[in-house]
């Protein structure tokens, strides 16, 4: 366990609360949304897949929906958590394609990229 998961903030500034285990989800696969200097990608947001997000990371070259079993990967589908890289996240909110965030399982870090208001929009229920 890396030394700030037992303590990590979400962007609500309470205890950061697991994003997803089935498929285990996280930078450390952990089933959260911790990060820390080695994260270039900053995976921070917690959200729930949708088939329209899928597509939209295809495209712009990151293919999460697809199995890669030599990196234990399952493919993920419609309803699965993630924790996705902030500027991916943002990115698709610009482009009207992002999935909805479960605020309390989204790490604080989060805020370094995104507003909380704008992370609220898409909120759903821990």
């Amino acid at each position: 366990m890396h030394p700030e998961q037992g303590h990590a903030k979400n962007v609500l500034g309470t205890a950061l609360m697991p994003c997803g285990t089935a498929p285990m989800t996280g930078f450390f696969r952990d089933g959260c949304c911790n990060t820390s200097e080695e994260d270039h990608g900053i995976h921070t947001v917690c959200a729930e897949m949708t088939e329209e997000f899928l597509e939209f990371s295809k495209e712009a070259g990151n293919d999460l929906s697809t199995p890669r079993p030599e990196f234990a990967f399952p493919g993920l589908k419609p309803g699965d958590r993630w924790c996705l890289c902030a500027a991916r996240w943002a990115e698709a909110a610009d482009a009207g394609k992002a999935p909805r965030v479960v605020l309390e399982a989204t790490h604080a870090r989060t805020l370094e990229l995104v507003t909380l208001a704008h992370l609220r929009r898409f909120a759903i229920p821990g």
